[in-house]
């Protein structure tokens, strides 16, 4: 029984949810709309039920001093920090805004700005002329990247004032842009989603059931 109900709550869900996007009839949006703002109101304790998993996971990681264990203390003393003082005083005071703008914010650019070290290392790896294929798509990712980069733009004006055939190099960014990688990236977008589509029916038919911890 206790996996039963979830099982056929997620049935019905699931074909009424497939039902009001193929009905214009004002009941199906209604239903819609209701499910929207009840999937709102469950949102609050699935970020409760988070933060109660992230305290354990950290207390569990202190308690068995993992790898880099100290670190769950200064988690710890953020979380605490924000809560005593954004919960009496609310999220509008001085020091609770000092703290996110002056903490919360570079630190969320920092971890963004990491994320371009990383592309250009796996860019490096994977641009190493070594094969064909890898030589194409250096020669490609040179053309667009010049041709998308302020630099680039300096470069092609530069270039197009005594050179006239730099315009067919445009072009040929241009060319790359909105046809062969267009064509990919719709390829891979029609790919996503026949697997949501495959992996939403075996949900909903109950054929997959990982979302229950596990098991049949």
């Amino acid at each position: 029984m206790k996996r039963l109900i979830p099982l056929v709550l997620c049935f019905i869900f699931g074909i009424v949810m497939i039902a009001t996007q193929f009905s214009p009839h004002p009941i199906s949006k209604r239903v819609y709309e209701e499910v929207v703002n009840g999937a709102l109101i469950i949102s609050p304790f699935a970020l409760v039920l988070a933060t109660v998993t992230l305290i354990q996971t950290h207390a569990t990681r202190i308690l068995r001093r993992s790898d880099h264990w100290q670190y769950s203390f200064v988690v710890f003393a953020g979380l605490i920090t924000m809560v005593v003082i954004g919960v009496p005083f609310g999220p509008k005071n001085t020091v609770f805004e000092w703290l996110y703008n002056n903490v919360q914010v570079p630190m969320d650019a920092t971890m963004f700005s990491l994320l371009a070290f990383f592309i250009a290392s796996a860019a490096y790896r994977a641009f190493r002329a070594r094969t064909t294929e890898a030589t194409l798509l250096l020669v490609t990712a040179l053309i667009v990247m010049l041709g998308n980069v302020p630099v680039g733009n300096l470069v092609w004006n530069k270039l197009m004032s005594w050179t006239p055939w730099v315009d067919q190099a445009s072009a040929a960014r241009e060319w790359i842009l909105y046809n062969p990688n267009l064509s990919a990236r719709r390829g891979i977008i029609l790919g996503v989603s026949l697997g949501v589509i495959s992996q939403s029916v075996r949900i909903i038919l109950g054929i997959e059931r990982s979302y229950l911890g596990g098991g049949d």
